[in-house]
């Protein structure tokens, strides 16, 4: 036995406490989780070694052969997965086995539900998978070395769960890692052959690196440096998962059960994928892709930053993980993976960055995923509201990132409207168009802070009296999406809340005459209101728009809305001093007892409340409150 040499005692990080105490004390439901993680990890670092032996051969070490492989000893009670992938220097073994990056930790214990089945799964998915070890392990030892180190450069972790963890370098012959498990008296179960069977078929058949076990005979036996203690009897490796690509297989080939496997697989989610589209392409350009949409957000979903993309491959051979050149960002919920037979086995991240292949098979996996949104949208409208709860704000990205899109993006569009009394966003562009009114030719629409705020904005008033249908917004991202979605089949947007409403064919010539001698008979009114207000707005004018308030504010055409001023100011971005149009309600009673004011301080503060009694219903708030109740109580006591 060679002896251990620099040991170090190291303390945990807390999260990390805090998920070695869930592991050992609570998630015990689905216990088997444990070595699906633990295979995926093997798996991922023999896909490693295979990348970086493109360009330096030399760290195969004559053994190009890579496996992974369980070992069981009934006698000490371990079960031993082991790799002979990239394996750990002493650095990284501390850097990864010791903390947990406190943004997805953070994330991860928010997500916690107390139900132990679900509460399990969410381990992989929040990249703890290695902590899943000691939901059947008391003690676990890690012994590992770096792909082309020196055989006295490995390296042994250890740790029993409590609050700390030993490092010592160790020799070890072999490259790659053993994950060596001292399982609970309680979990023996662990130690049969084909319960461990039945676990890798269920969850690693898909993997491409083989996960073999000894048949018959037992297996050559090492101590925890890694040293032989008894050769192998009678027997032999045997491969115990199909370890082919599930996305070489033909689509016939691959049951339902197995695409979901692999979803769970490549994504580390718990739950099934909503959707999945699985596609070989030969030609001009040969790949394969297999594309999934997830059916639930992950937590960082509204993170741009956040790394995502497809797990790239060339000619089958792993190349790298979040390969975001070929998704664009508001697509970047989907998972999945992409094999090419057209780009070389070398590429990096910046020589994909300016390769014209990447753009086109970019552009042909956008194309993928919208259709199969467009078919989920059409043959399960129920499964693709479930979609759009999960996923809808980040697809209003799309018409600004993606122009060349813009009208199917829009079309996978759901939004609340007038049409319906809820806050539903179930109405999609096709669906208002279809119930637009005879001679309606523009798309009409709100953006509020909150729903309440959007239906029950005065500007519109005159849209529900003709029964015309207005779509209600008060996302974030919906001012954003409205300011790049300027029309839809030929049909132009237009805000409610800018410009001076022109309602076209939709208002009669009667209707029109009569608001042109209201304008005619109402001009003194409007020039003494300009004069008493003076520069606090833009312009007054009469109002067609509401029939039961006295007065809006609205934007002028080519203005900032109120929402995006909001979003600026609120993003810490300097928002120049913008003034608004006082529109006043004809038919309103205090507008025609304004008519019979004379000048002075009482026609003043009418004027000034209908003002400020328009600016709070549109922008929420006032800049100075206290003058404004001061001068309601002055008028109401007359």
């Amino acid at each position: 036995m060679s002896e251990a040499v620099h040991t170090e005692t190291h303390g945990f990080q807390t999260e990390v406490k805090q998920l070695l105490n869930l592991m050992a004390h609570s998630l015990y439901s689905n216990k088997e989780v444990f070595l699906r993680e633990l295979v995926s990890n093997a798996a991922d670092a023999a896909d490693k070694l295979r990348f970086k032996a493109l360009s330096d051969s030399a760290l195969y070490e004559a053994d190009g052969n890579l496996r992974v492989r369980l070992v069981l000893d009934k006698d000490n009670k371990t079960l031993t997965i082991s790799d002979n992938g990239i394996g750990m220097s002493r650095d990284e073994v501390i850097e990864h086995l010791g903390t947990i990056a406190k943004s997805g930790t953070k994330a991860f214990f928010g997500q916690l539900s107390g139900d132990q089945a679900k509460d399990s799964q969410l381990i992989g998915q929040f990249g703890v998978g290695f902590y899943s070890a000691f939901i059947v392990a008391d003690k676990v030892t890690v012994l590992s070395r770096a792909a082309g180190q020196a055989t006295d450069r490995g390296v042994r972790w250890e740790s029993d769960g409590d609050g700390s963890f030993t490092v010592a370098d160790i020799d070890k012959p072999g490259r790659g890692t053993d994950v060596i498990l001292h399982l609970r008296e309680a979990e023996l179960e662990f130690l049969d052959d084909w319960r461990l069977r039945s676990i890798i078929g269920k969850y690693s058949d898909h993997i491409s690196i083989a996960v073999e076990m000894w048949k018959d005979g037992e297996p050559e036996q090492t101590d925890e440096d890694g040293t032989v203690t008894s050769p192998a009897t009678e027997g032999e490796w045997e491969q115990v998962n199909k370890a082919t690509a599930l996305w070489t297989r033909s689509k016939g080939e691959v049951s339902d059960e197995e695409y979901q496997e692999f979803y769970k697989h490549i994504s580390h989610d718990y739950q099934d994928a909503l959707a999945w589209s699985h596609n070989k392409v030969e030609g001009n350009q040969e790949y394969t892709s297999l594309l999934y949409v997830p059916a639930k957000a992950p937590f960082d979903m509204y993170n741009r930053d956040q790394s995502h993309g497809l797990k790239l491959y060339v000619q089958r051979v792993f190349i790298m993980d979040d390969a975001e050149q070929f998704m664009p960002t508001y697509l970047r919920f989907v998972k999945g993976v992409l094999d090419s037979n057209d780009l070389p086995l070398n590429v990096s991240r910046e020589i994909l960055q300016d390769n014209k292949i990447t753009a086109q098979l970019r552009k042909a996996c956008s194309k993928r995923v919208l259709s199969m949104l467009e078919q989920m949208a059409k043959n399960d409208a129920d499964k693709y509201q479930g979609f759009w709860k999960e996923f809808g704000n980040v697809l209003k990205e799309g018409p600004a990132e993606d122009y060349a899109n813009r009208e199917q993006i829009a079309g996978l569009l759901r939004f609340a409207s007038t049409h319906n009394d809820s806050d539903a966003q179930t109405v999609s562009l096709e669906d208002y168009i279809g119930r637009m009114k005879e001679g309606q030719d523009k798309i009409y629409y709100i953006t509020a802070d909150s729903y309440a705020a959007a239906s029950h904005s005065p500007h519109l008033e005159i849209f529900k009296k003709k029964g015309i249908e207005v779509l209600l917004m008060w996302e974030r991202v919906d001012e954003w999406l409205m300011n790049h979605l300027s029309d839809f089949k030929d049909k132009q947007f237009v805000s409610v809340t800018k410009g001076e409403l022109d309602l076209g064919e939709l208002d009669d010539e009667e209707t029109k005459k009569a608001q042109e001698e209201a304008k005619e008979a109402l001009a003194p009114l409007l020039e003494r209101v300009q004069t008493a207000l003076g520069d606090e707005v833009k312009e007054v004018r009469l109002t067609h728009r509401l029939t039961s308030t006295p007065s809006c504010v609205v934007a002028g055409e080519y203005d900032m809305s109120t929402q995006m001023i909001k979003l600026m100011r609120a993003a810490g971005q300097p928002v120049p001093e913008q003034k608004y149009i006082l529109e006043l309600n004809p038919e309103h009673t205090l507008v025609k007892k304004l008519e019979t004011l004379e000048e002075g301080d009482q026609f003043n503060e009418w004027s000034q409340l209908l003002l400020e009694q328009a600016q709070l219903a549109e922008q929420g708030g006032l800049k100075d409150p206290a003058a404004f109740v001061a001068r309601v109580n002055r008028l109401l006591l007359g």
